[in-house]
């Protein structure tokens, strides 16, 4: 069933954020926080530190009205630097990978393309887009056409 939820990104911090965040909304994680360790090596990059490995990549937490809190932490080895301004998103969930790809390719005209949809470790497709008003969009879709 398709829903809509709020990335937040973080660096390090993660996993005490939302254990703070299941506390206020007394709520329980939404299947096992997914570390990076999960992840295999990406080519061309230097291997991961246990630091890194031990990092979130993936949580997410129901709190009101069907709502959930998705987060990640941010590895400065990727290139990727937080600012306020940049450390929420909007996500999508979406149910089928046409519905995705329309979203993503009507969300960035005029903006651009971040991250290309592709295939994650645990079988879900995964992409991202800024949108021509400087919103960031991010994409997942676990059915497979």
């Amino acid at each position: 069933m398709a829903s809509t939820s709020t990335q937040l990104y973080f660096v390090g911090r993660t996993e005490a954020a939302f254990a703070f965040y299941r506390e206020v909304f007394r709520s329980d994680y939404k299947g096992e926080p997914v570390r990076f360790s999960a992840m295999p090596g990406m080519e061309g990059q230097p291997p991961m530190s246990e630091a890194d490995k031990a990092l979130i990549m993936h949580i997410a937490l129901p709190i009101l009205g069907g709502h959930k809190l998705v987060g990640t932490d941010v590895l400065d080895r990727l290139g990727v630097k937080l600012n306020v301004g940049n450390n929420v998103q909007i996500l999508l969930e979406t149910d089928t990978r046409t519905e995705t790809d329309r979203l993503c390719k009507e969300l960035s005209e005029g903006g651009e393309v971040d991250m290309p949809l592709v295939e994650l470790p645990w079988g879900d497709d995964y992409g991202s887009c800024i949108d021509r008003f400087g919103v960031m969009w991010v994409f997942t879709c676990s059915a497979k056409e």
